[in-house]
């Protein structure tokens, strides 16, 4: 499964990116997706994961009440909305899709099998 993410860029403290992902196969009915953050010199962390059921959305604290997981089966595309982007949300941004995986487990790199090439968020001040 290859995962093509999409939509960050340059924008001010305060305001509103989305991020989309889109996956080579139809895999939300059967996977675990979320996303995932890397900023220089840090190491990757987790953003926020829904299963399955598309039902079981899972935040880091960081983002809990900014940022909105969310997925269109149709269209074959996961999003994330972030909103009130803070210049600490400034990183790499990556999709990832693993097996069904326990709901205690989303928040675990190791989870995930599959990883899209990532895409630049970044937040003046």
């Amino acid at each position: 499964v290859q995962l093509q993410a999409s939509g960050g860029g340059l924008v001010q403290a305060g305001g509103s990116l989305k991020l989309s992902c889109v996956p080579s196969e139809r895999i939300f009915r059967t996977h675990t997706v979320g996303w995932f953050r890397q900023a220089p010199g840090k190491e990757r962390e987790f953003v926020s994961a829904d299963d399955w059921s598309g039902g079981n959305k899972r935040y880091a604290d960081s983002v809990k009440g900014r940022f909105t997981i969310s997925r269109d089966d149709a269209k074959n595309t996961l999003y994330l909305q972030m909103t009130g982007l803070k210049p600490e949300d400034t990183a790499v941004y990556y999709c990832a899709a693993g097996r069904r995986r326990p709901s205690g487990l989303m928040g675990l790199i190791s989870s995930y099998d599959y990883w899209g090439q990532g895409t630049q968020v970044t937040v003046s001040s």
